[in-house]
């Protein structure tokens, strides 16, 4: 039965699992799909199966996220910030050949990462699977390749807004600051897109601002302190993966959990494993032991067999539909801004 049925979406499943984006030929035009207006076009054929929605899916923060779009045809919008300025990105795939259009100063730096950013870096094929559910998850989802964006700040800001809150907390949290600071997305965008914030702005939004999207005192903390050092922050993306993570988690308030969503997206890294989440553990050792009680340790013990490949292991768990019951209700939504 594995596998009939979909993950309940968990802060866990939602942040890393899957967008659905239906296939077919993008179309130009119709409902729910504006007609692009002249933007630099790039063309990429992968070397292997490419599902867009597994690709990108960890990009987006909720399904009100002004960055990120998933269109009916097929096709995925994105905007964000990169070093040559606000940027915005339109990716489809036809008959194998990926698509890329872009609009803004950061169009370039967009389509020149574009293969890296469909996981051009990433080799699925070193994987090896060691149990079943992970064999038959691997079988299912063949498009599953590791994201790599190259940005730093995009991927932390978001992380540290989702610290030990529900995920509806953090998602309308990054949802009103990134609409109320940010700027429109170039380029003709479906609804009412946004480019993130550039540091300097993050660094001046006001206290009582940060209140009323509902963001505690230390996590606004956190962001203020990281957004101060921008630029160190985004230095990690040319190291590895690991010390990357320890160049983020010089910053108070950014621990081994938020680097590793980090370096996960910004880097496509492969064992970037997440350890202090509340549903990954129970998730992982209900998945390949039937132990929903399992800890962070016992999860470690797990996936050693899949040293360097940890975090793909765990997203193919994930995207296995063996997850546990629910024993306890939802954790209440909390609103310090109502306060």
């Amino acid at each position: 039965m594995a596998g009939r049925f979909a993950p309940r979406p968990t802060r866990t499943t939602v942040r890393g699992g899957h967008v659905a984006v239906p296939g077919g030929m993008p179309r130009q035009g119709g409902q729910g799909a504006p007609v692009p207006g002249p933007g630099r076009v790039r063309r990429w054929v992968p070397d292997g199966p490419l599902d867009l929605g597994l690709v990108l899916g960890p990009l987006r923060r909720g399904p009100g996220d002004p960055t990120f779009r998933a269109m009916p045809d097929g096709s995925v919008w994105r905007a964000c910030l990169t070093p040559a300025g606000p940027g915005t990105l339109r990716v489809g795939v036809c008959a194998g050949e990926v698509r890329g259009e872009a609009w803004g100063p950061g169009a370039e730096w967009l389509l020149e990462r574009l293969p890296e950013l469909l996981g051009a870096a990433d080799d699925p094929s070193v994987f090896v699977p060691r149990h079943r559910v992970v064999a038959m998850a691997r079988h299912r989802r063949p498009g599953l390749r590791l994201t790599r964006t190259g940005l730093v700040l995009e991927s932390l800001i978001p992380s540290v807004l989702e610290q030990k809150v529900t995920t509806d907390e953090a998602y309308r949290a990054w949802r009103l600051l990134v609409r109320k600071y940010g700027e429109p997305a170039p380029g003709p965008v479906p609804g009412r897109m946004c480019v993130m914030p550039d540091a300097r702005t993050w660094a001046l939004i006001p206290s009582w601002e940060w209140h009323r999207a509902g963001v505690d005192n230390k996590r606004a903390a956190t962001i203020l302190r990281a957004v101060r050092v921008a630029s160190r922050m985004e230095e990690a993306v040319r190291m590895p993966p690991a010390e990357a993570q320890a160049r983020l988690e010089v910053v108070p308030g950014i621990g081994p959990w938020t680097s590793a969503e980090v370096v996960q997206r910004s880097h496509g890294a492969a064992d970037a494993v997440t350890v202090g989440d509340l549903h990954l553990p129970g998730i992982v050792g209900f998945a390949l032991v039937g132990d929903r009680g399992a800890d962070d340790s016992v999860m470690l013990e797990l996936l050693e067999p899949y040293a360097g490949q940890r975090h793909r292991a765990a997203r193919l768990i994930l995207l296995s539909g063996r997850v546990p019951g629910r024993r306890a209700p939802r954790m209440p939504r909390g609103d310090i801004g109502g306060l």
